[in-house]
């Protein structure tokens, strides 16, 4: 697969606490819990489009930092959504009950941001109207099919030009990483899984095991010298908060034209069938960040294979080398 990398950017735009309310809770088949990286790419997508294509700028990539959550559950070791049956149907008769996960969130995003020729020479109070109108755009849309709420904060959406000194954009890191806690920043680590099987290898499967690994809590039996016994869990501490997460999709069929698949949403759109791709994340605080690229999710689609990806840099701007969870496992 070809490596990417953020594209260049001059710009960051901080919105700071967004309330979210009964967001999609699963966003794959094999996982649940906090709306994927797709979530959020597909919302700046909206955003450009709702913004016009007047506005001289582009959005290139997004920054998830959750500050609290509460997902519509209830029960102790085994949970369970909680659902409802409605809207009614016709007939006034209660609706067949339709598994939906619901999560509440309170969120900040940062998007990254290739401003264009007009904006690049903007004053700082023209970039602050730019921002509260980007922000007044944002609350018409909704988050992982979630409600936008007004927040609870006091801190105002700041836009701001990139230093061309590497010194100075650590300075304004820093000072945006105060802004973002507390929270827990969504970064991308695809490093911890084996490197793919190259053809003529063998298979995939211990970068799959690797993978299972994180989906669940495998519990084993280690004995002592004195031959006693306890039990131990394969997620020991000190290894960081390793989840499964959705990245993207993957094509199953061609590109049909619009309206030629039965019961679609949208018939001016073409469409195909698809399944999703997995690889891992991890929540950091983002005091344990040092660059912007780190934070930042991007999206890439390759029109030939059918492949729609979210990427982040995170793994590729660290100091240090990371420990592959498949030779743990």
């Amino acid at each position: 697969m070809t490596p990417h990398r953020l594209p260049n950017i001059n710009a960051l735009l901080h919105i700071p606490h967004l309330r979210v309310q009964n967001a999609n809770a699963i966003s794959g088949p094999h996982s649940w819990g906090h709306p994927g990286p797709t979530a959020f790419t597909g919302l700046m997508t909206a955003l450009r489009r709702k913004l016009g294509p007047e506005l001289d700028l582009d959005m290139v990539g997004v920054g998830i930092i959750n500050h609290h959550y509460q997902a519509q559950t209830n029960g102790d070791y085994v949970q369970r959504f909680n659902l409802s049956r409605n809207p009614l149907n016709k007939d006034g008769s209660t609706a067949a009950i339709v598994e939906e996960g619901r999560i509440h969130l309170e969120l900040s995003l940062v998007f990254g941001l290739a401003l264009g020729n007009t904006l690049s020479g903007a004053s700082q109070a023209e970039l602050d109207q730019l921002a509260t109108r980007i922000q007044q755009t944002l609350h018409t849309l909704r988050v992982a099919g979630g409600s936008i709420l007004p927040g609870r904060s006091r801190l105002q959406p700041r836009l701001k030009h990139l230093p061309e000194s590497t010194d100075e954009r650590q300075d304004q890191f820093r000072q945006l990483r105060r802004w973002l806690m507390p929270g827990y920043a969504l970064l991308a680590r695809d490093d911890l899984l084996p490197a793919p099987a190259q053809p003529g290898e063998a298979t995939n499967d211990q970068r799959l095991d690797a993978w299972l690994d994180q989906c669940r809590l495998n519990h084993y039996p280690v004995a002592d010298e004195q031959g006693q016994v306890s039990w131990q869990h394969s997620r020991q501490q000190g290894q960081g908060w390793i989840v499964p997460l959705p990245v993207g999709y993957g094509a199953l069929t061609p590109l049909y034209v619009p309206g030629s698949v039965a019961h679609c949403r949208d018939e001016t759109t073409p469409v195909r069938f698809v399944e999703s791709l997995y690889s891992l994340g991890e929540w950091l605080s983002p005091h344990r960040l040092t660059d912007y690229r780190q934070l930042l999710w991007y999206p890439s689609h390759d029109a030939s294979s059918g492949v729609y990806r979210c990427h982040n840099d995170y793994h590729l701007t660290r100091a240090t080398e990371p420990a592959i969870l498949g030779e743990l496992a």
